[in-house]
């Protein structure tokens, strides 16, 4: 005889939909007149439906959705009824029951749809927005584009959201990308002439000078009346201004102590008893990671502090690091912890949502005037290592060997970095003016700034109210209280510069909330379930 438990029939979760049943402890069960189908067959659950529910086929579309939503609420409130009278004091647990395997899912999607739904009706009040776009592969090799935009309405409401996330299964040449980007952003109705800057991770693809998708969108939009600037993620271009330092002759020996501690089970374990039981600052060293933007400092600042525990402990290993007994190698080291830390600082202070870019650019003015401060101190007669404290140290602990020499190499190599953060940051420099102009509009000379802003900003220096407003309040909400017929020019100004993304780093966000959703136990995760998802994460 047939064994039905044997057959692997499950319940579909278009029945729902389609014939208005549902799952409830393992029966198949009718939320019309909660009758129970025997055995999981789409005949017999098509069958009951059709010889006692047809009316219910004149509803389709959205109103049979709604209709399955209605009859679940009903079946929900007719249960916690009867858990009332049955047993009150469980009426939380059967709250939290859901009705089947796929609700979490179908929740999940009505969330997503419904933030998509208020970012569409926002799009509609944006006067200008940017996008920032950077692409990474899953675990199952599926490109994965991410677009996010930020828009600002008449009102200066910044608005930075999630646009789509754009699974790509061939190439990612440029041309593809904009295919993808240009989807998104016409799916969501939103008019090209309002973009006003595409900002990337400088990668081929997408900062490429004929077919990078940075300059198609430029074309784009310029064939559709309006101007948009290209800028490469500011924090990307900081990581890349940081590995200028090389310094290999002391990174390539810190990274050989590190992995000859930590690649080997026991030799790790002992390491951190010997911290352990000596009572060490720390309890171990860091791994070097180059991908991930603090790794190179948080590796040297830990080796650093440990150094002297670490040379007793290779001792006992018989694997002396001759280094450490080295006071110019000390000196090298000290001064590359040092730096890395002051770059891990501003590092960390690029980082962050809802940044806008005048105060991203403000951050990097400020270390480009504290590297010319170093230079000048580290050049003296009596070099001044008061920002330099592992140098500072390394010089007091060997005080005979003449270490003050080596600043004034210190001092070329910081020259070098200055040099570097110059020439790279070209972009944000072409529109510096025009940051200045949003951020100090009343230090700004009138005849120094565009023609359309010159007498707007004579009305606005001689206000000394409005004056008054700029020192008192955020600068968003000085703008916004801006009148609207006076300042027309200037509003317009502000608008584009808040709407300007400064960086890349949400999109780096959501990459890692990708990793975590999508892993090595959840690769079957469908691109379109990953994208609400991260909607909804961000």
């Amino acid at each position: 005889r047939r064994k039905v438990d044997s057959e692997g029939r499950r319940f579909q979760d278009r029945w729902k939909v389609e014939y208005f049943f549902t799952e409830i402890e393992n029966h198949c069960v009718c939320l019309i007149c909660q009758e129970t189908v025997a055995v999981y067959k789409e005949f017999n659950v098509k069958r009951h439906y059709q010889s006692r529910h047809s009316t219910y086929d004149k509803l389709t579309g959205h109103d049979r959705s709604e209709k399955l939503k209605q009859l679940e609420a009903v079946l929900i409130e007719c249960v916690m009824k009867m858990v009332e009278n049955i047993c009150p004091e469980k009426k939380q647990e059967f709250a939290n029951i859901c009705l089947a395997r796929n609700t979490v899912a179908r929740r999940i999607e009505e969330i997503s749809s419904d933030i998509k739904r208020q970012l569409t009706s926002k799009g509609v009040d944006f006067d200008f927005f940017s996008i920032a776009c950077d692409e990474s592969t899953d675990l199952s090799d599926t490109a994965q584009l991410l677009i996010f935009m930020r828009g600002v309405d008449d009102e200066m409401n910044v608005t930075e959201e999630l646009l789509d996330l754009q699974s790509l299964t061939d190439q990612t040449r440029g041309k593809d990308l904009f295919v993808s980007v240009s989807s998104a952003i016409d799916d969501m109705k939103l008019p090209w002439n309002k973009v006003t800057g595409i900002i990337t991770d400088g990668a081929p693809a997408m900062v490429g000078e004929r077919s990078g998708l940075s300059t198609l969108i430029c074309n784009k939009v310029i064939e559709e009346g309006g101007k948009a600037i290209k800028l490469h993620c500011i924090i990307h271009q900081q990581v890349l201004c940081a590995k200028h330092l090389k310094y290999d002759h002391v990174m390539k020996p810190v990274l050989k102590t590190i992995n000859f501690i930590r690649s080997k089970a026991l030799c790790h374990r002992q390491f951190k008893q010997f911290l352990l039981d000596i009572q060490a600052e720390y309890e171990d060293v860091l791994y070097h990671n180059d991908v991930r933007w603090l790794s190179r400092g948080s590796a040297l600042q830990r080796f650093y502090s440990l150094r002297k525990e670490i040379g007793e402990f290779l001792e006992t290993k018989g694997q002396p690091m001759r280094e450490l007994s080295d006071p110019i190698w000390l000196a090298d080291l000290g001064f590359l912890v040092d730096i890395t830390k002051h770059l891990n600082v501003l590092n960390t202070s690029l980082q962050g949502k809802d940044a806008a870019v005048n105060q991203l650019y403000s951050h990097l003015k400020a270390f480009g005037t504290k590297l010319q401060l170093f230079i000048r101190q580290l050049s003296q007669t009596q070099p001044n290592t008061i920002h330099f404290s592992a140098l500072q140290e390394i010089m007091n602990s060997f005080p005979q060997d003449n270490i003050s020499a080596q600043t004034s190499r210190y001092a070329a190599d910081i020259a070098s970095l200055a040099g570097e953060f110059k020439r790279r940051f070209q972009d944000f420099a072409a529109i510096e003016k025009e940051i200045s102009l949003f951020s100090s509009p009343f230090s700004v000379d009138p005849e120094d700034a565009p023609d359309q802003l010159q007498l707007e900003l004579i009305e606005l220096h001689c206000d000394s109210e409005l004056r008054s407003r700029h020192q008192q309040l955020s600068l968003v909400n000085f703008y916004r209280q801006l009148d609207k017929s006076r300042f027309q020019e200037i509003r317009t100004l502000a608008k584009k510069m808040l709407s300007l993304f400064g960086s890349t780093y949400m999109c780096e966000k959501t990459f890692s909330a990708m990793n975590f959703n999508k892993n090595r136990v959840r690769t079957r995760l469908s691109d379109s379930h990953l994208r609400d998802i991260l909607r909804i994460k961000t």
